[in-house]
């Protein structure tokens, strides 16, 4: 057994823990991205959010508004996505998205990496695009790059492309759009958090694609307790992107 493998075992095997269920609550990016969704719904999904008290409502762009107006005097962060899913290496159209965003009352942006950039070898262009939405958004925005780990694969890539939105000044590194066969992985999670470790825990991690059940929360929040420490667990440092992961912990609080 490799040492990522007995590190993924352990946290399989840990103990269970009764404050999770509503620590985990905390760190949920509640998300509606079907493409469907109407304003009732979007207004629906932010009663939820505030009423149970999450880190973040994640939306597509147009629905903003909606979501602006009905998140007003809560402290629940509103997030949009951007280049969303494919991940285009555009980034003056990227930029421009998250600047428009932003005029819309969005606090957090997720734009996905330039994927196709990515396998060519041009990591270069990660950075680029984190420069590019950071001036677009300004300085009180977060910026999340969504790596699309299950794209990805190789840990070699992975860890490039994380230290690449690192240096640029990226505030998360998130595995998933949740649109591809493969989300969230423990072992691309862990060489995620690895890269986080090795830059000093300044940056965050957004768990996405593929989070579902109390279950799934306890591994992941267990392999950042072992690498980063229980106390970098924060809304300001962790997220699960999830439609219904609150729904199964709502059941164990």
């Amino acid at each position: 057994m490799t040492g990522m493998e007995e590190r993924i075992a352990a946290a399989r095997a840990a103990p269970p823990d009764p404050e999770l269920p509503a620590r985990a609550v905390s760190l949920i990016d509640l998300t509606s991205l079907t493409g469907s969704e109407t304003a009732r719904d979007i207004e629906e999904l932010c009663r939820k959010a505030v009423t149970h008290g999450v880190a973040a409502v994640c939306i597509y762009p147009d629905l903003l508004p909606v979501a602006r107006s009905a998140l007003a005097r809560s402290n629940v962060r509103l997030a949009t996505v951007v280049a969303f899913p494919d991940g285009g290496d555009d980034i003056a159209l990227a930029a421009g998205e998250a600047r428009v965003a932003v005029a819309a009352g969005a606090a957090e942006i997720d734009v996905v990496a330039p994927l196709g950039a990515i396998r060519e070898g041009d990591i270069g262009l990660v950075g680029e695009l984190v420069t590019a939405c950071r001036e677009a958004a300004g300085p009180a925005v977060a910026i999340k790059l969504i790596l699309e780990t299950g794209v990805l694969q190789q840990p070699d890539t992975i860890t490039a492309v994380a230290r690449s939105a690192i240096m640029a000044g990226v505030d998360f590194l998130k595995t998933s759009t949740g649109k591809s066969a493969v989300g969230a992985t423990p072992d691309a999670t862990l060489v995620l958090l690895q890269v986080i470790a090795e830059a000093g825990g300044r940056v965050g991690l957004k768990v996405s694609g593929g989070i579902r059940t109390a279950e799934d929360a306890a591994l992941y929040l267990a392999l950042a307790a072992d690498v980063m420490g229980r106390d970098w667990i924060t809304p300001e440092r962790f997220r699960f992107g999830a439609s219904s992961l609150l729904d199964d912990l709502l059941k164990q609080v």
